[in-house]
């Protein structure tokens, strides 16, 4: 079996896998925006701190997009930063400040915000354009498969375990790539991100964090286009 084969079955199991899926966490939304705007009142602090008043983050400051994130992946990303899997001295004496319901519910809210990104019909990707053709068809010649082919359609996330990336910032994103190189990130599916991380040169990763920055504005500019022809 060749090493594109067994990355390509390895990738067939996670889809397969991710196909019976967790259900989406069903917190208390209102509990949860209560949460997110003023904290729990038990060592949380409010959410919007530093993740703003609409959950869109600040890139200059390194905070992350959690608006409209799948519910059950923000859910497990708040138990990996409580138990330390995933390292970060902000989040987890936050995490670490939660329940179980505060979870839920605080997962459930930034869930219902308005993510940026619909899906549209498919696009055959630009050669010119190595973020899109990384995204879309990978780099099979270095083991590196379709990003969309985990985070989904126009990167807009599967499940507990591929997080939306379209609309997320440059930054953010490149962060955590460099996160998974260098192992201080390793609270991926059977590890897939650490392989693909280490396998992309530093041009692919500021073309994809980049292709995937900018994509909802991408979107709305081809929908405009169709409207008016």
């Amino acid at each position: 079996m060749t090493k594109m084969t067994r990355a390509a079955l390895s990738l067939l199991a996670v889809t397969v896998a991710l196909s019976t899926g967790v259900a989406v966490a069903a917190g208390d939304t209102a509990r949860g925006e209560n949460i997110a705007t003023q904290g729990n009142g038990a060592g949380a602090l409010a959410c919007t701190t530093c993740h703003g008043p609409d959950g869109k983050g600040n890139a200059a400051a390194g905070f992350p997009d959690i608006a409209g994130l799948n519910a059950d992946y923000l859910s497990k990303q708040l138990h990996d930063y409580a138990k330390g899997t995933r390292k970060n001295p902000i989040m987890q004496p936050f995490a670490t400040a939660l329940t179980e319901d505060d979870i839920q519910s605080v997962s459930a809210y930034y869930q219902s915000l308005q993510s940026p990104v619909s899906a549209v019909a498919y696009q055959a990707p630009d050669p010119a354009n190595p973020g899109e053709w990384l995204a879309l068809r990978g780099d099979w010649d270095n083991l590196i498969p379709a990003c969309n082919q985990c985070h989904g359609p126009n990167g807009m996330g599967v499940g507990n375990s591929f997080p939306a990336l379209a609309g997320q910032h440059a930054s953010y994103l490149k962060s955590q790539i460099l996160a998974w190189r260098n192992g201080t990130r390793n609270n991926d599916p059977n590890h897939l991100m650490k392989g693909i991380a280490d396998r992309l040169s530093e041009q692919q990763i500021s073309a994809i964090t980049e292709y995937y920055a900018a994509l909802p504005e991408q979107l709305a500019g081809q929908a405009e286009e169709k409207e008016n022809r």
